[in-house]
C-alpha cells in the first residue's frame, strides 16, 4: 500500500514517502487493538458496564496465551471470567488433562504438518515460474492446509493453555474444509474475527435489513476491510474481495438455486449433495488463498495462468512431486499425519466435541497411548534434516 503511494507521489513530484513510515509494529497489535475496541463498543453499548478494576482491565487486554495470534476475545467472555478468576481453583486435574491434550494436538499441528507442508509450498510458490499445472494445484492446496495448521494450532495451544488456567476461551476454528457453502466456511474459520466484523462492522451498516443492494455493498466493505486487516498490501484486499463476491453471487443466485434444486428433483439430504458442495466450496476457498499466499497481484495471476497453460499431469506419476522440498520419506510422513488430521477433523465435524473431550471419552489406556503417539512423533518428525529451519506463525504478522 505504502509503496503504491510512493510511485504515485513520484509522477506528482512530491517525493518519496516510504522513509516517511519506515517503522515496526509490535506483534499480535491487530489482535490487541480489536479486542479492546470490542470492549470500547461494548460499553459503548451498554452492553457491559465499563471495569473499573485497573489490573483485570488489564489482564483482559493483555491475556498472554491469545493476545499475539487470538481467538480475538469479547469483554463478556473473558472479561466476566477475570472478574471472578478468585473463585476458581489453582489445580483441576481434568482441566489440565484436558487443556494440555489441545496443547498436544495443536503443537503437533504446527511442527508435523504446517511447518512440514510450508517446505513445499515456499518451493513453488517463491519459484512458481518453473512449475506446471500439478505442482501449482499441489502447492496451492497445500497451503490452504498450512495455514490452516498453522493458525489453527495456535488457536488450539492458547485455548488448551487457558483452559489449564481455569479460563475458557472460544473457539476459532470448526473444521473449516468440511463447509459446504463460503458462507459455512466463513461459521467456521477464524470465528472470533468474522463474527468480530458482523457485531462491530456488518450489523452497524445496516447488514441485511435495508435491502438485497445495500446488503451485498455491507458485505463487500467488510470482507474489503478484513483483507486490509491481513496486510496493507493489494493481494490482502483482493483475496477479502474474492471473498466479498463470493458471498454476493450466492445471495443473487439463492432463488435460481432453488428452482433448479426443485425442478431436477435435486435430493440434498445425501452424502454425494454434501460431499459435492464441500469439494466446490474448497476449491473457490483455495483459488482465493493463492492471492493470499502469493507476494502481488501479478504473481498470483502469473501462478493462475501457468496452472491452465503448462499442464504436468506427469509430474504426478514420475516422481516428480519429490522434487518439491520433501523427498518421498519425508512426503509419506505428511500423508501420514494429513491422514490423522483428517480422522480428528472427521470426529469434530461428526461428533461436535474437540479432540480433548473425545480422548477423555475413551478408556485411559486408548486416552494415554494417543497422547504418547502424538508427543513421539512431535518429537521425532517435528524437526528433522540439517537445513531444517523452525517457521513462525504465519498470523504473527497480521
Amino acid at each position: 500500500m505504502i509503496q503504491t503511494l510512493d510511485r504515485i507521489t513520484q509522477h506528482l513530484h512530491i517525493g518519496l514517502i516510504s522513509y516517511r513510515f519506515d517503522f515496526l509494529l509490535p506483534v499480535g497489535i491487530s489482535f490487541y487493538t480489536f479486542q479492546a475496541l470490542g470492549y470500547v463498543i461494548d460499553v459503548y453499548r451498554q452492553d457491559i458496564k465499563a471495569e473499573r478494576n485497573l489490573l483485570q482491565f488489564a489482564l483482559f487486554v493483555s491475556f498472554f496465551p491469545q493476545l499475539v495470534a487470538g481467538p480475538i476475545e469479547r469483554s463478556k467472555n473473558l472479561l466476566t471470567q477475570i472478574q471472578h478468576i478468585d473463585e476458581l481453583k489453582i489445580w483441576n486435574a481434568k482441566r489440565v488433562t484436558s487443556g494440555s491434550i489441545l496443547m498436544v494436538w495443536g503443537l503437533f499441528m504446527k511442527m508435523v504438518i504446517a511447518d512440514r507442508v510450508s517446505i513445499l509450498v515456499d518451493t513453488v510458490f517463491d519459484n512458481y515460474f518453473m512449475y506446471g499445472s500439478a505442482e501449482l494445484c499441489l502447492a496451492a492446496i497445500f497451503f490452504a492446509i498450512q495455514i490452516y495448521c498453522d493458525f489453527g494450532s495456535y488457536s488450539l495451544i492458547a485455548i488448551g493453555a487457558s483452559k489449564i488456567m481455569g479460563i475458557e476461551l472460544m473457539e476459532n476454528f470448526n473444521t473449516p474444509y468440511f463447509a459446504t457453502s463460503i458462507r459455512d466456511f466463513w461459521n467456521r474459520w477464524h470465528i472470533s474475527l468474522s463474527t468480530w466484523f458482523r457485531d462491530y462492522v456488518y450489523i452497524p451498516l445496516g447488514g441485511n435489513r435495508k435491502g438485497a443492494v445495500r446488503k451485498s455493498i455491507n458485505k463487500m466493505v467488510v470482507f474489503l476491510v478484513c483483507g486490509l486487516w491481513h496486510g496493507a498490501n493489494w493481494h490482502f484486499i483482493v483475496w477479502g474481495g474474492i471473498h466479498g463476491l463470493y458471498q454476493t453471487i450466492t445471495d443473487f443466485l439463492g432463488v435460481s438455486y432453488k428452482k433448479f434444486i426443485t425442478k431436477f428433483h435435486v435430493n440434498t439430504n445425501c452424502f454425494s449433495w454434501r460431499l459435492m458442495q464441500t469439494i466446490i466450496t474448497f476449491g473457490f476457498v483455495d483459488f482465493a488463498w493463492i492471492f493470499f499466499r502469493a507476494d502481488s497481484i501479478t504473481d498470483a495471476l502469473r501462478f493462475i495462468k501457468r496452472i491452465f497453460m503448462y499442464p504436468t499431469p506427469w509430474s504426478l506419476f514420475n516422481g516428480g512431486m519429490y522434487q518439491l522440498g520433501l523427498d518421498r520419506v519425508e512426503m509419506n510422513i505428511l500423508i501420514f499425519s494429513l491422514l490423522l488430521l483428517f480422522l480428528i477433523d472427521l470426529i469434530r465435524y461428526k461428533k461436535k466435541v474437540l479432540i480433548d473431550v473425545f480422548l477423555m471419552e475413551q478408556n485411559i489406556w486408548f486416552e494415554w497411548l494417543a497422547v504418547i503417539v502424538l508427543i513421539v512423533m512431535i518429537f521425532v518428525y517435528g524437526e528433522y534434516g540439517p537445513t531444517f529451519d523452525a517457521q513462525q506463525f504465519i498470523y504473527f504478522q497480521f
